[in-house]
């Protein structure tokens, strides 16, 4: 059985049409169960229509894939931790990306039965063999930096950015070189080149900026993906990677607005350095000392509060105490307490890492406030409670010029009437740099585990201490 042309465009059409609705569907969590419905309802469209496309001559190696790929894709689902999402999330780009290059390749090893290579296949196998290997060997090094394979601190040296430029130019040349006599040598120098530049791109990018990076990637991915369907011909993958590019480009965007970045200056790199330059107010800040609490103590202040804001950080993520918190909100509401948490936008190490958590533990929507609606409610806050959170909390990004996070929004959680921080340690978050909310005289720590911590809190406040 196969499906006439007008049959196939007709499911594809629907099938893009459902993508849509589906990213419509993510940009809220209350729709995102939805939007993931829509969207797995296209892709098993698409998929069957392309099984069923008259142009497939054999099915061994489609339903071998199939097999091998699903099992491991399962294999993956059921096992992956929420806390290593955001490297899972990078180690698939990356599949895109080498995707686009075989793709690329394998048309130009295969010119004489597709028919000879024209100007316009050339350049589309240029694109694609550009785009596809920076995503590939750059969305490696994410994964390894978030995995921590890799360190998480900008790797910069002398001359980067000329180099960078250098290769560039010469891919270019390659392209060119490529579009003009469709050999083997420019094609394997370009997919040289391109892997080498994604390396280079994404070394220099600090922990701190990871988030986007992830972000951008996902963009890279789509481009990758549409490139592929130009040179496959295929409309639904153009439709489909058009829709990542451009929506990977947007949250890129938005997330830097956020941290009061450019995009640029995220590529270029050097946010999130171990060591920074003289932080005289950090230097001050440091003689205090910190205060240190025990559970009891903050369970007192929680108890006699009226309204508290929990700020959730990839600590939270780390000990998987986001259903620790459900039974604690669930205590402090039985006792007439508001419980609001507070979303940064880019806490965690992905776009909507917190809102994913929280989520899953069941913690109603309405109880979860992003920074723009957030912020102003931190006056009128008797307790503060940040889990596992650091650089998204650091009033060093608004009073500390020598800061490298200077000027980016944060939560202002120093505003509460108490702070309480559930950290392991006073070790530096992502960024590397010290936080000053920690000596502020309205603040104290709780040492240990966050999951742990927020038992106990729980206990504490269910024995009605």
């Amino acid at each position: 059985m196969s499906l006439g042309t007008d049959v196939l465009a007709l499911a594809y059409l629907v099938s893009a049409a459902l993508f849509i609705l589906g990213l419509k569907g993510l940009t809220h969590p209350s729709s995102a169960r939805r939007g993931n419905s829509f969207a797995i309802s296209g892709m098993v469209i698409a998929v069957v229509a392309t099984l069923l496309d008259g142009g497939i001559h054999s099915y061994g190696f489609i339903i071998a894939g199939i097999i091998i790929g699903g099992t491991i894709g399962t294999v993956i689902a059921m096992r992956i931790e929420m806390t290593a999402m955001p490297q899972l999330v990078a180690l698939l780009h990356s599949f895109v990306g080498l995707a686009a290059v075989l793709v690329a390749i394998g048309t130009w090893l295969n010119r004489d039965a597709a028919g000879l290579l024209n100007p316009t296949l050339a350049a589309e196998l240029a694109v694609g063999t550009f785009i596809g290997a920076v995503t590939f060997t750059g969305s490696l090094v994410a994964f390894g930096k978030l995995q921590g394979l890799v360190s998480g601190a900008p790797l910069s040296f002398s001359g980067q950015h000329l180099l960078n430029l250098l290769l560039g130019i010469a891919m270019v040349g390659c392209a060119i070189w490529f579009w003009s006599d469709y050999s083997a040598t420019p094609l394997l120098l370009m997919t040289a080149i391109a892997l080498l530049l994604g390396i280079l791109l994404i070394i220099p990018i600090g922990g701190a900026d990871m988030p986007v990076v992830v972000s951008m990637l996902n963009s890279y991915s789509g481009w990758a993906a549409a490139a592929t369907g130009f040179t496959l011909q295929n409309n639904l993958l153009i439709i489909t990677g058009a829709l990542v590019g451009f929506s990977g480009a947007i949250l890129s965007f938005i997330m830097c607005r956020a941290m009061n970045r450019s995009f640029f200056s995220v590529i270029l790199g050097g946010f999130g350095a171990e060591e920074s330059g003289d932080e005289s107010i950090s230097a001050a800040a440091a003689e205090r000392g910190v205060k240190a609490a025990a559970v009891e103590d903050a369970a007192f202040f929680i108890e006699n509060a009226s309204k508290i804001i929990v700020i959730p950080g990839y600590g939270m993520a780390v000990a998987q105490a986001q259903h620790a918190l459900k039974e604690l909100m669930g205590v402090l509401e039985d006792k007439g307490i508001t419980v609001v948490f507070a979303i940064h936008p880019v806490a965690g190490r992905m776009p909507g890492h917190m809102n994913v958590l929280l989520a899953e533990s069941d913690i109603p929507y309405e109880n979860v406030k992003e920074m723009e609606e957030v912020n102003p409610e931190f006056s009128t806050a008797d307790v503060a409670l940040v889990v596992g959170a650091n650089d998204i909390t650091n009033p060093a990004a608004k009073s500390d010029s020598s800061s490298p996070i200077y000027g980016m929004p944060i939560l202002e959680v120093s505003k509460a009437a108490h702070v309480f921080v559930i950290k392991r340690s006073l070790k530096p978050g992502y960024s590397g740099i010290d936080n000053l909310l920690y000596y502020q005289d309205n603040c104290s720590l709780i040492f240990g585990d966050a999951k742990e911590m927020c038992e106990a809190l729980f206990t504490e406040l269910k024995g009605g201490h």
